[in-house]
């Protein structure tokens, strides 16, 4: 089991998941780390937690640039990979693991046959800076996979874990410069065909603050509300970015993802009555209602 955790800058929290590392109720893991050219005390940090775990924690591969957050974590999953792990968690670094985290994943993934990509992800409990609870995350409504994936990211990236076939299919792929390394996991194992494989128990505690890249707004008006207010425009832009990267590699992808793409894609350059047929695609659809009005609005106008 390898942990992958990119940082940037990561001080304030960076401490407290380290720590929920060792909790680990699953113990056989290593700590593969990657810092993308913090200013603060991020890396002492670091350091010094590997100076006191001692071999379970891989020295933090070379920086080489400036890689933002999807190349960072691609990065630290090609050296995994390449190290002969076998399976692959994404952790960020101002969240806190529970003690069943990587336990419960092995298990669920434990029962994917060798060689069928899978990813597994749960929910987590939602908490503020100083990790007073929130509320737990919304379960899963509807059924993850393909085309889902292509309209709403249901793999919370510090929840997830591939399994190596996943960890080499991602690996294999390439993706759109605009997306992030969780949805694209999700994205290009769903449309290979893999297995989804999502857990109604939380495993991390989640901390939202004013330095999240994503967050989560909490209930189902204020997420439609949220996704009405960002408007169409950076939304209809990653879903366009994701279909053209899947159609650049149809070798990738099962069959009927294949066909499945080639209706949204049509959709997406035709007009409305190619839009209404992409729309009645089986799946095709956001895990809650206002979330999925809001989507079917933005389709057909975007």
């Amino acid at each position: 089991m390898a942990i992958l955790l990119s940082t940037y800058n990561g001080e304030q929290f960076l401490a407290e998941q380290l720590d929920s590392f060792l909790t680990q109720t699953h113990a056989n893991w290593m700590l593969y780390w990657r810092d993308d050219r913090s200013a603060d005390g991020t890396v002492p940090l670091l350091a010094d937690f590997a100076a006191r775990v001692g071999p379970k924690v891989r020295a933090g591969l070379p920086c080489g640039g400036h890689l933002y957050v999807t190349r960072s974590y691609l990065t630290l999953l090609a050296a995994a990979r390449d190290g002969d792990a076998d399976l692959f968690a994404f952790a960020d670094q101002d969240d806190v693991w529970l003690p069943h985290k990587l336990r419960r994943g092995v298990a669920a993934l434990a029962a994917v046959p060798a060689g069928v990509p899978a990813l597994y992800c749960s929910r987590t409990v939602l908490v503020d800076a100083r990790l007073r609870r929130i509320a737990l995350s919304a379960p899963i409504r509807r059924p993850p996979g393909f085309p889902t994936a292509l309209t709403q990211n249901i793999a919370t990236g510090c929840t997830a874990i591939l399994n190596r076939a996943a960890a080499d299919l991602v690996l294999a792929s390439k993706p759109p410069s605009g997306t992030l390394h969780d949805w694209w996991s999700y994205l290009i194992v769903a449309a290979a065909g893999g297995r989804i494989l999502t857990d109604p128990e939380a495993g991390v505690l989640y901390r939202q603050h004013p330095g999240n890249l994503i967050g989560a707004p909490p209930g189902l008006l204020r997420r439609g509300i949220a996704a009405f207010r960002r408007g169409p425009g950076v939304f209809m832009g990653i879903v366009r970015q994701h279909v053209a990267a899947l159609e650049a590699q149809p070798h990738l992808l099962s069959e009927p993802a294949r066909r499945d793409l080639a209706v949204i894609a049509r959709g997406l350059r035709g007009g409305m009555r190619e839009r209404r047929a992409a729309l009645r695609l089986p799946g095709f659809v956001r895990q809650t209602w206002p979330e999925d009005m809001v989507f079917r609005l933005w389709f057909m106008l975007g």
